[in-house]
């Protein structure tokens, strides 16, 4: 039977995720001198104009506006021939204080937020994400390595990826590759394909899974020399799908980044992850996606709900008997069991917060 698939990724400098590591680089800011911090930063940016916004209680004092600088020009928006300048952009901050309504259900260890939350793993991997997201990802860093590296010169800092997979029978094949990268105006266009065939394409994508039919696509309108925020505004939250499993699996809505742990909707979904993956990991199934609904202010969540889609290698009431002998998901223990706390958010913010060894969800348990 066949079937196709598409997941995108992006680089550091797609206004989106510009937005996304500037919140939560602030976070992190906020965390490291008080971890009782709550923060929900939102960041919205064009040429002309970076807007922080949110609320935000703690006992830290943070530069705010020194750190969405800082951050950007991190990312190479450091000249006014980009279009977007972080030395000279103007930079509005808009931030108050945590509700009072909001922070008595979160003082009483009650979830920050209503909704649902949905992690998800897979064996088609070593780090249990879907093929299509690693291979999305691993292009999407290649091209920032690539970059600030200068193993390509003349690029600029905002990029895409794309990645079909064509699945037919126990045969996976790319069908299509597209690869956006922005470069400088003298960059040879022709020169620019090749080295990312040979520096990126040829690193990241194995062999086996390419052939005569596979369609590569690099910048196919034939210029991307207009990137960034000069090009397209960004938004906080705005990538949830390269945030997690590019599609592949159901998404609640919650976006993650500038957000503090006591938000389930990205405390929860971190959780749900860890325990899908472990259900994996285990051989309990080849997959499976946990769903969890919360009320704001509750510990305790409404819903727990496995699927395996009819993957499971023994009966569901065991797979549900080892989630509930293993996890707990009140909102209180899963800030204390995966560490939340003293997490580096920054770490996450890129090429999806699901897939990376370091990171506390992605551990599995004896």
């Amino acid at each position: 039977m066949k079937k196709t698939i598409t997941v995108e990724s992006v680089t550091k400098g797609h206004p989106d995720k510009v937005c996304d590591q500037i919140a939560d680089r602030i976070l992190d800011a906020y965390l490291k001198e008080d971890a009782s911090s709550r923060v929900a930063c939102e960041v919205c940016i064009n040429k002309d104009l970076v807007l922080i916004m949110g609320e935000i209680t703690s006992k830290s004092e943070v530069d705010v506006e020194s750190i969405a600088r800082k951050t950007i020009l991190d990312i190479g928006y450091n000249k006014d021939e980009l279009g977007f300048n972080g030395y000279t952009v103007p930079i509005k901050v808009m931030l108050n204080k945590q509700s009072s309504d909001i922070a008595l259900g979160v003082d009483a260890s009650g979830a920050g937020d209503q909704g649902m939350m949905y992690g998800y793993a897979t064996d088609e991997c070593d780090n249990y994400m879907p093929l299509a997201c690693n291979l999305a990802n691993n292009l999407a860093k290649r091209l920032d390595e690539v970059r600030e590296n200068n193993i390509i010169k003349d690029l600029r800092p905002d990029g895409k990826t794309q990645v079909t997979l064509e699945y037919n029978d126990n045969n996976i094949h790319i069908k299509a590759l597209v690869i956006s990268i922005s470069h400088e105006e003298k960059k040879d266009k022709e020169l620019l394909k090749k080295e990312i065939i040979e520096e990126v394409i040829a690193i990241v994508i194995p062999k086996n899974l390419m052939d005569e039919e596979t369609q590569i696509f690099i910048n196919p309108t034939g210029n991307f020399v207009i990137c960034g925020p000069a090009g397209d505004t960004g938004l906080t939250g705005r990538k949830i799908m390269v945030d997690t499993y590019g599609g592949l699996a159901r998404h609640g809505g919650g976006a993650f980044s500038g957000k503090d742990y006591t938000k389930v909707d990205r405390s929860a979904a971190y959780y749900a992850r860890y325990v899908a993956k472990n259900i994996v990991h285990k051989k309990l199934a080849k997959e499976a996606l946990v769903s969890v609904s919360y009320a704001i202010g509750v510990i305790e969540p409404l819903q727990i709900d496995i699927e395996t889609f009819n993957t499971n290698l023994v009966p569901i009431k065991e797979i549900y008997q080892f989630v509930n002998d293993n996890f707990d998901f009140k909102t209180t223990n899963i800030i204390k069991e995966l560490d939340l706390k003293h997490v580096k958010y920054a770490d996450t913010t890129m090429y999806s917060h699901f897939g990376k060894d370091n990171l506390s969800w992605e551990q599995i348990i004896d």
